[in-house]
């Protein structure tokens, strides 16, 4: 048996409308009983929490579905491009975080007076 998509909303700290859309967009596939209710038994929920975690890792659904895909080496593309994004990003970030800490410190009220601040090259 399983428990009711109110009672797996709880478990998961989401609300039902999301276990719901989950479902429609395939990222979760979800039993029904006899009357058309849907049950969340353990297997389910352990999807859910499965995508659940890569949505807050930063998958989008489209991608959270390739990435719980059967086929192994599907999945590991997803996450592969995920990876590369991820990294990329960090790398901007980083290079905004040292723009701004020489900022903190220069003596030119603008940055176009400063010649160290022309010098930096950043590529979001």
């Amino acid at each position: 048996m399983g428990i009711t998509i109110g009672e797996a909303a709880a478990q998961l700290g989401v609300e039902a409308h999301v276990l719901r859309h989950w479902e429609h967009v395939g990222a979760l596939t979800v039993h029904r009983d006899a009357n058309g209710y849907r049950l969340y038994d353990h297997d389910v929920l352990q999807q859910a929490r499965t995508v659940l975690k890569l949505r807050q890792v930063g998958l989008s659904l489209p991608e959270v579905t390739a990435a719980m895909s059967p086929k192994k080496s599907a999945a590991q593309e997803v996450v592969r491009a995920k990876i590369a994004a991820l990294e990329s990003e960090v790398r901007s970030r980083q290079q905004a975080i040292t723009f701004l800490r020489h900022t903190v410190e220069c003596r030119h009220r603008y940055l176009e007076e400063c010649a160290d601040c022309a010098t930096f090259v950043w590529n979001p």
